[in-house]
């Protein structure tokens, strides 16, 4: 059984490009309905606890580093078979091997700087968006 939420961020990279809407357009176009949304910055402590699964890798300090860098928007989608359909719209983490007109081939920079970041499983898209919001901020 799924949740039918996953959880989004539009990285700093999305960000400071003025991708925000251009990304938001092409969610609720493809039939997410946005239950929370905010425009945040992590701390380094929050990002740290965030991505607290990939502590010890080789990538983690640049990807704290990273998402620290700028403000993200934070934001639940609902939807049906949220978190499998919301992967495949967003696309490969490496842009290189993105599917034509997925997110992350439009607006990735790279694979470090790849413009959003989707759950990768119901378990995941719960905590992260509690993470970020409130039982009462979200709107499922």
């Amino acid at each position: 059984m799924t949740n039918n939420i996953t959880l989004t961020m539009i990285k700093p990279d999305a960000v400071s490009k003025g991708y925000i809407g251009k990304i938001l357009g092409e969610i609720t176009e493809a039939g997410f309905a946005i239950a929370a949304m905010k425009l945040t910055q992590l701390t380094k402590a929050d990002a740290e606890r965030f991505y607290a699964e990939h502590k010890g890798k080789g990538f983690f300090d640049e990807l704290v580093e990273f998402m620290t860098s700028g403000p993200i928007v934070a934001a639940v989608l609902k939807k049906e078979n949220a978190v499998e359909d919301f992967r495949r719209l967003i696309g490969s983490t490496n842009p290189e091997n993105a599917a034509e007109g997925t997110i992350r081939k439009k607006y990735a920079e790279s694979m470090s700087k790849n413009a959003v970041h989707g759950s990768d499983s119901d378990a995941s898209a719960d905590r992260e968006a509690h993470f970020h919001f409130a039982d009462r901020e979200i709107f499922a």
